[in-house]
């Protein structure tokens, strides 16, 4: 039997086709990080127009006619609204025609490549209107990390974090209850930890630390229950899954790095809906908008959360299900 294994193993057709196997998994791996990143542009991004109604239509416009489908308009009267659209997380930008001078009036901390082509665009619309745009950051990056770097470096830390809570509990600790409560401490100490890194070592966040923290927590937490919570019925293929799913298609669709908007089209809707985009998003809300717009991004990751719960509970009642049920087939055997 020992020698029928060892030659299964050793066959050089098992060779072959591990290498295929290599092979499709690297590519997909590959697909999955490089296409979002390559195919990235600027698609419905939205963007307000302040001013009088006819500076404004004429500039609605220009923009349909120079960048088609790149922007969702809205037109609003005066600056105060405008700002107060960027503020409540509802534009990105906003074009200020109210003093007769163009203004664009971004907000680099709700994503810096963003405002970088919103910057584009008005060099763009300049000629136009006569004079140069005035630039205004209304809701500027942290000054020790003006490009944001930490922020989109710490995406993959946020998706690793609830992997690997599940992939070692699983392994190293025995009792599903028991790595449950791991997972939901570990939420909290690696929350605490990231939080503070990011935002008192690199000063890449801003807003209440405790605040920050709590989302970093329920990011983790929503990632390792679910892992916790497929592991318990499916055993290490659902870890596995699960795994993929968050590391393939999370953490290259969150937007974290750029944003929601700048992905292919539908794909960054999509990654809202995943814990590592609605993390992303849910930590700009809370580090510089006072949690603005944060509330569906809460409930994506409570759902998330609650669905790995779900999940334990499942598999922990199936064994009881089974055990009641024996006796009832012995009695009818007899």
């Amino acid at each position: 039997m020992a020698a029928q294994v060892t030659q299964g193993r050793s066959g050089w057709g098992r060779v072959g086709a591990i290498v295929l196997l290599l092979t499709a998994l690297l590519s997909l791996i590959m697909v999955a990080f490089a296409w979002p990143a390559t195919r990235s542009g600027v698609h419905d991004i939205p963007l307000a127009v302040a001013g009088p109604p006819q500076a404004t239509s004429q500039v609605v416009r220009q923009l349909e006619a120079k960048r088609p489908g790149a922007f969702d308009v809205r037109v609003v009267g005066d600056t105060a609204a405008a700002e107060r659209l960027i503020k409540d997380r509802e534009v990105y930008g906003a074009i200020d025609l109210t003093s007769g001078k163009p203004q664009l009036i971004v907000a680099s901390a709700a994503s810096p490549v963003v405002a970088q082509a919103l910057q584009q665009v008005a060099l763009a619309l300049a000629p136009s209107q006569g004079d140069a745009a005035v630039v205004r950051d209304l809701v500027p990056l942290p000054s020790d990390d003006p490009r944001g770097a930490g922020l989109s470096a710490g995406s993959l830390p946020l998706v690793l974090g609830g992997i690997m809570a599940a992939g070692l509990l699983t392994n190293l600790v025995a009792g599903i209850w028991r790595r449950v409560a791991g997972a939901l401490a570990f939420a909290v100490t690696g929350g605490l930890a990231l939080v503070g890194i990011l935002q008192y070592w690199l000063g890449s966040l801003a807003g209440d630390y405790w605040a920050n923290s709590g989302v970093v927590a329920l990011s983790i937490a929503a990632t390792a229950l679910t892992l916790l919570g497929l592991e318990s019925l499916l055993g290490l293929r659902g870890l596995g899954l699960g795994a993929a799913v968050m590391m393939l298609l999370g953490n290259p669709l969150s937007g974290l790095t750029s944003a929601p908007e700048m992905l292919p089209s539908g794909w960054g809707a999509l990654g809202q809906y995943l814990p590592p985009g609605a993390a992303g998003a849910l930590l700009r809300s809370t580090a510089f908008f006072d949690g603005a717009a944060a509330a569906p991004h809460v409930l994506v990751l409570a759902v998330w959360a609650l669905f790995g719960l779900a999940l334990v509970v499942a598999a922990a009642v199936r064994p009881r299900a089974r055990r009641a049920e024996a006796p009832a087939s012995e009695l009818a055997a007899a």
